[in-house]
């Protein structure tokens, strides 16, 4: 997102949320996260202050819709970082267009269909 080399960071996982969250659970999450990862509650460590520091990094990008909308589109598109059902719940919203663009979804619906459900 911001032209390094360095790949972009998911925001989603760094706050440990689903690809479709609602500004509610963005809200809750963040908050949780950073009372876990406050800096004053580890005394100095450079590690905790560099992951509390992630963890607001990506609150502010993906509080705001707007910029969430733009991280969204400009985000990471790289297959291997993602397991299946992260890669399609990171990208529902374009795989949905694409099928309502007359793109074949067999090979997504076959997929889906060779997964195992998700025990909760």
């Amino acid at each position: 997102m911001d032209g390094s080399d360095q790949p972009c960071k998911d925001y989603y996982k760094v706050l440990e949320i689903d690809y479709d969250a609602t500004d509610d659970t963005i809200r809750l999450s963040y908050r949780r996260l950073a009372l876990k990862w406050h800096p004053d509650k580890h005394q100095g460590d450079s590690a905790v202050t560099a992951k509390f520091q992630e963890i607001n990094e990506a609150y502010k990008v993906l509080s705001d819709p707007a910029t969430r909308l733009e991280y969204d589109i400009s985000g990471s598109y790289e297959i291997n970082r993602y397991t299946l059902r992260e890669y399609l719940a990171r990208f529902k919203g374009m795989i949905l267009t694409c099928n309502g663009l007359g793109i074949s979804h067999s090979i997504w619906t076959q997929q889906l269909m060779d997964m195992e459900p998700i025990d909760r």
